[in-house]
C-alpha cells in the first residue's frame, strides 16, 4: 500500500478574462469514481458542468487556489495563474506524490510533476481539475454580476464579449477588472 501513487490533477481557468481572478483546481480522484463524464470543462455546458463538479467533489480530494486581479496586475497573468495553481496544490488535504499540470509551465517550489499541454483533454484529474475551477470561477463571477449588472458577467464570466465591452465603454471599469489587459488599460487611457 505505501507505494500507491497518489496524482493530483491541476488545471486553471480564467486566463483570458478581461475581469475577476484566475482560478485554480488541484484533483486527486477516489479510486472508484465513474469517470464517464469527465472531460475538459470547455465541452460540456453550464448546467451539466455543476452536476459534474458536485458529483468530482463528493469523490476526490481538491482544493481552490485563487490569484486576484491586484496580484495579476502585479506579477503578469502567467505568474498569478501558476501561484494559483501553487495555492491550490499546497491546500490540498491529501498530497500527491505526482502531479499532472495542464500547459507546458509549473509552478515555482513544487516537486514530482509533470507538465501536460493539453492535458485537460487528455488526463481524466486533469480534466476533473479544469471542471472544479471552472464552475467555482463562474459561480463567482455569476455573485459579481449581482453588484455588478453592467457587464453581463452572469452570462460571459468576465471574458471579453460584445456586452461586456459595450458596459466597460458605458460604464467604465470596477475594481474586478485587470488593468493591465488590452482593452480595459484603452478605457483607463481615454
Amino acid at each position: 500500500m505505501k507505494n500507491k501513487k497518489i496524482i493530483a490533477g491541476v488545471d486553471e481557468v480564467g486566463r483570458g478574462c478581461l475581469a475577476g481572478p484566475v482560478v485554480s483546481a488541484a484533483v486527486i480522484l477516489k479510486k472508484n469514481i465513474n469517470l464517464k463524464d469527465i472531460k475538459d470543462s470547455k465541452k460540456i455546458n453550464f448546467s451539466n458542468r455543476l452536476k459534474i463538479a458536485d458529483y468530482i467533489k463528493k469523490n476526490s480530494y481538491y482544493a481552490i487556489g485563487i490569484a486576484n486581479v491586484t496580484e495579476i496586475f502585479k506579477f503578469n497573468i502567467l505568474k498569478a495563474s501558476l501561484l494559483s495553481m501553487k495555492r491550490a496544490i499546497e491546500s490540498l488535504s491529501k498530497k500527491p506524490n505526482l502531479i499532472l499540470i495542464d500547459g507546458s509551465f509549473a509552478p515555482d517550489g513544487i516537486e514530482n510533476y509533470k507538465t501536460i499541454v493539453n492535458g485537460d483533454n487528455k488526463i481524466k484529474c486533469i480534466s476533473a481539475a479544469s471542471i472544479i475551477a471552472k464552475t467555482y470561477r463562474d459561480l463567482l463571477m455569476i455573485k459579481l454580476s449581482e453588484k455588478f449588472s453592467n457587464y453581463a458577467w452572469e452570462t460571459n464570466f468576465g471574458y471579453g464579449t460584445k456586452a461586456h465591452l459595450d458596459g466597460l465603454r458605458k460604464f467604465g471599469i470596477t475594481a474586478h477588472h485587470r488593468k493591465s489587459f488590452k482593452p480595459v488599460h484603452k478605457i483607463l487611457s481615454r
